[in-house]
């Protein structure tokens, strides 16, 4: 017999729109399950299993509802058939459902309940079809109301925090905005406050049963990216060396900015928030290279930034399964091995001419050499273990030895180097160590000390061109000394 779960809904508040068929399915039901009681007819539901405690172990609430879904599936597997209660309709911001309808293992029923979207029409007197009005989740308002102007109506307005961080979502407004808070529908305590956008945290104190609608906002959330985005058009179609640039012609700048970023990363200090400022400032830079790149693509008819957006945001859903599916990772390590399945799902099967796709050949040659050999081993090209890898580059020096001694060619001597190179970054990936990281870890270990070498023949009044080779190396150990202090 398949595991089967029926759903139903409370309703949005009063016990007055439960309809009978949902009180029915609550009498007759044998095993009873109610995602909380904090709701008004939940009193109605007798000798039913909560779940109010899973809000208080997990901090976010995604754990919390596949704990939820979890339970219910396990609960239903044991009793064959369980019923679950919701607050408002099944299928209106219940992502416990959602879950449970995503599962294979088990028959889902639902029952049809009025939501708090009927009470909330009524009570704002509108046609939300004709109104135009989308539905948003408080949690995510700043992700889902960008480029947004209204009309909207908020759910999941719970608690104070969420209003706030609605309200800082909100940057370009004025403060004057109407905003209509929506409190207790259809009950006795019921409460309609009409305010501005910047008393929309001091009104209340929000609960389960609040809610929010915006008739309009003076400018699209997210308005600093529009304005960047209106900036970079603008600049392509009216600045003479803008308009020039292509693709090929602003690679330069794309790699300059990156490394410019790296190095604005690499000078932050935690405990100093001016550094921020340079960091704002380079990430600026970076983003508009971006920018830039898919103002050439939107002039010339082909993409626009919205859509590389909507790009890099479905392939992290995609390649998020243990957030946004059924798919568990408890570790960091699990994640990265299903990302790498993703992707070699994504890239298809493999041929000939595609083993190697993905693998950008403009990386920086530390970078571009480890993705080569961590895509070979994909199809098991590797040493068993770090052993194999270090004798290689025994084999490779001695290689390179011979090749200097028999003077040969300089570009077959450069050849035999560049084996030894690569098996260096071999090596450094089979002991899980960066290898770009290391050498310039190396690099900057060499330049401090050489900078000691420097401030040491100057004290000894030393000429460091002058300087034979053991007063070098006695500098030199002295430096190492110094820098270990």
């Amino acid at each position: 017999m398949t595991a089967h779960i029926k759903i139903v809904g409370l309703g949005p508040g009063s016990n007055d729109a439960i309809s009978a068929q949902t009180l029915r399915e609550i009498d007759n039901a044998t095993h009873r399950y109610i995602r909380t009681t904090q709701h008004p007819s939940a009193s109605l539901v007798k000798d039913a299993t909560s779940f109010d405690d899973e809000y208080e172990k997990h901090d976010k609430f995604e754990d919390v509802y596949r704990a939820i879904a979890d339970k219910l599936i396990a609960a239903a597997q044991q009793h064959k058939n369980i019923l679950y209660v919701v607050p408002g309709s099944p299928l209106v911001l219940e992502h416990t459902v959602q879950l449970l309808l995503r599962n294979e293992t088990i028959e889902t029923t639902l029952i049809p309940a009025m939501s708090f979207l009927d009470v909330a029409w009524s009570a704002l007197q509108i046609d939300p079809v004709d109104a135009g009005v989308r539905m948003i989740d408080g949690h995510r308002f700043a992700e889902l109301a960008a480029g947004e102007t209204g009309p909207l109506l908020v759910a999941q307005c719970h608690a104070n925090w969420v209003m706030s961080n609605i309200k800082l979502a909100h940057e370009s407004a004025t403060g004057d905005e109407p905003v209509i808070i929506l409190h207790h529908l259809g009950l006795d305590d019921e409460k309609i406050i009409h305010t501005t956008w910047q008393n929309l945290d001091r009104e209340i104190e929000p609960d389960h049963l609040t809610s929010i609608y915006i008739p309009k906002l003076s400018q699209p959330i997210a308005g600093e990216l529009a304005k960047l985005h209106a900036l970079a058009r603008t600049l392509r179609e009216q600045c003479p060396w803008d308009e020039k640039q292509t693709h090929d012609s602003l690679v330069r700048y794309l790699i300059e900015e990156t490394y410019e970023v790296v190095d604005a990363i690499n000078a932050l200090d935690p405990q100093d928030e001016s550094t921020d400022e340079k960091f704002i400032e380079e990430l600026g830079d970076l983003l508009y290279q971006i920018e830039f790149h898919a103002t050439i693509a939107e002039h010339q008819g082909r993409f626009s930034i919205a859509d590389v957006a909507r790009s890099i945001h479905d392939k992290l859903v995609r390649r998020h399964p243990h957030v946004f599916g059924d798919v568990h990772a408890d570790s960091a390590e699990e994640v990265v091995s299903n990302w790498d399945a993703i992707k070699q799902q994504e890239r298809g099967a493999v041929t000939e001419k595609s083993v190697f796709d993905g693998v950008a050949s403009s990386s920086p040659s530390l970078m571009y050499s480890a993705k080569l050999q961590k895509r070979a081993a994909e199809f098991g090209f590797d040493w068993p273990d770090s052993k194999g890898a270090s004798d290689k580059i025994v084999e490779e020096l001695i290689e390179l030895s011979r090749a200097v001694e028999t003077k040969q060619d300089l570009s077959e001597i450069a050849l035999e180097l560049g084996d030894v190179l690569f098996s260096v970054v071999n090596l450094s990936r089979h002991l899980g160590i960066d290898a770009e990281t290391a050498l310039r870890s190396a690099a900057d270990k060499f330049r401090d000390r050489f900078q000691n070498v420097v401030a040491l023949a100057e004290q000894r009044k030393l000429d460091l061109a002058k300087c034979s080779l053991i007063q070098l190396d006695e500098l030199w150990e002295i430096a190492k000394q110094n820098h270990r202090k």
